[in-house]
């Protein structure tokens, strides 16, 4: 009968008739086992064509030069693929040829914490964690751990507490804020993701700044970031009741989806874009390069980002000091017809 997998260590010590941790001892020089012992082990290893894996190699030589990118919006959406958003797939590319560049392999894992996760996703030298949540278990477990991470973007909950790429949350909201109204918008309107991340917190709270300074009060609305473009008419619903005074006259959403959503909403109810109503995205999506009309986003450079982040990993790694720059890398506007009026 053939065996189906690789042999096991079990399965050597059963054809020595030794204990496993005798075959480990003998093919790791470690403890005391007799000559013969030790050959015979060998031989039998040989023979059935057992092989050490690399990650128990590494984990013996302290290093297995391999880094982890967990990326926690994973957790809250429906797919790893979401329709149209390209960030995602940038930045692990970057990550990947960075890494590589590096003498490092990089994987991907879902999230390490949850039950019943591969013990592949915990043998990693370092890793990088994209947008934590608050009090994230992730980096809770790491920390606990003692294994070297950096995040991108903070904890929300505890800021300064761990090695962090700011992503600069500040700029990228002001930069869109300050162009929607260079282009004429004076009520302008956030949709935020409902993950408690900094993306989504940070933004919010540099909204309600922005509108005390102009002398109203803010107007935000987080909606889920799995829902897409459906949320298109919940968002309208929401800005455009009540007293026509207080209604926006540009709405800016953190996903490109939801920009995408807000669009073709507003245009089925009559209201023109740009020219009645300006609409812009955060982390754009394929769809706001193609629809009509094209969508304003930001542009966050997750290359850029990625390569940053997989030097700092590298770098902890190798226990080596890891100073980050003091200014992240500054997202960049790309201006479509959605906010460019004659």
């Amino acid at each position: 009968m053939q065996r189906s997998g690789r042999p096991t260590i079990k399965d050597v010590a059963k054809a020595a008739g030794v204990s496993p941790t005798t075959v480990s001892h003998a093919l790791n020089g470690k403890g005391v086992v007799a000559t013969e012992t030790v050959a015979r082990i060998e031989q039998v290893a040989s023979d059935i064509g057992y092989r050490p894996s690399a990650i128990a190699r590494g984990l013996q030589n302290s290093r297995l030069n391999l880094l982890a990118l967990v990326i926690r919006p994973f957790h809250s959406l429906d797919t790893f693929l979401p329709e149209g958003v390209d960030y995602f797939l940038r930045l692990a590319g970057a990550a990947s040829m960075t890494a590589m560049e590096h003498g490092y392999s990089l994987m991907i894992v879902d999230d390490p914490t949850r039950p019943g996760v591969p013990l592949s996703a915990l043998a990693a030298d370092a890793y990088i964690v994209t947008e934590p949540f608050e009090h994230d278990p992730v980096l809770t477990m790491l920390q606990q751990e003692r294994i070297p991470f950096v995040t991108v973007g903070a904890d929300p909950a505890r800021r300064g507490q761990f090695i962090t790429l700011d992503e600069g949350i500040e700029h990228q909201a002001g930069l869109m804020f300050r162009h929607l109204e260079a282009v004429g918008a004076r009520r302008i309107a956030l949709v935020t993701g409902t993950d408690r991340n900094d993306w989504n917190l940070s933004a919010h709270h540099l909204m309600e700044e922005w509108s005390d300074a102009r002398g109203h009060a803010p107007l935000v609305l987080a909606l889920p970031e799995a829902a897409g473009e459906t949320v298109g008419d919940e968002v309208l619903d929401h800005f455009f009741s009540g007293d026509p005074a207080q209604h926006p006259d540009a709405i800016f959403c953190l996903t490109g989806r939801h920009a995408a959503g807000v669009t073709t909403a507003a245009i089925k109810r009559g209201i023109r874009v740009p020219e009645d109503l300006l609409v812009a995205g955060g982390s754009g999506a394929m769809q706001n390069r193609t629809s009509s009309p094209t969508v304003t986003t930001l542009d966050l450079h997750p290359e850029a980002v990625a390569r940053t982040a997989v030097e700092a990993a590298v770098l902890l790694a190798e226990g080596r000091s890891v100073t980050l720059p003091a200014s992240s890398v500054l997202a960049t506007l790309n201006i479509r017809e959605s906010t460019t009026r004659e």
